[in-house]
């Protein structure tokens, strides 16, 4: 699979800069699947609590700029972890926002759009 595991979250400026979903061509979204970017879900006392995670939000609204409409996926804890380990490639960053990864699906980068 080509999925790229996104670990912590950026901050919505390095979020862009770093992965560029359709402006370098660098990393394109899949198009043809339901859910081209996943997140962990929360934890039931989470939850519970009410807790909000507001880099969700931002997470949409990124990848509605890069032209998918489609909803984040939201993955069980121990199932995301499963997908993590496939990723093709994983890019970190030191920020601490909680539930904060973010999982995409590679697409594939026409040929009059590469680099």
């Amino acid at each position: 699979m080509n999925w790229f595991l996104l670990m912590q979250t950026f901050q919505p400026h390095q979020f862009a800069d770093a992965v560029q979903l359709n402006h370098t061509k660098a990393v394109s979204l899949d198009t043809y699947v339901d859910k081209p970017a996943a997140v962990m879900d929360l934890v039931e006392s989470d939850k519970e609590s009410g807790l909000a995670v507001p880099v969700w939000e931002t997470y949409s609204r990124l990848l509605k700029e890069a032209g998918s409409d489609k909803p984040l996926e939201k993955v069980e804890r121990f199932a995301f972890y499963e997908r993590a380990k496939k990723a093709f490639a994983v890019m970190a960053t030191g920020e601490t926002s909680l539930y904060g990864n973010l999982i995409i699906k590679k697409g594939v980068i026409a040929v009059e759009d590469r680099c």
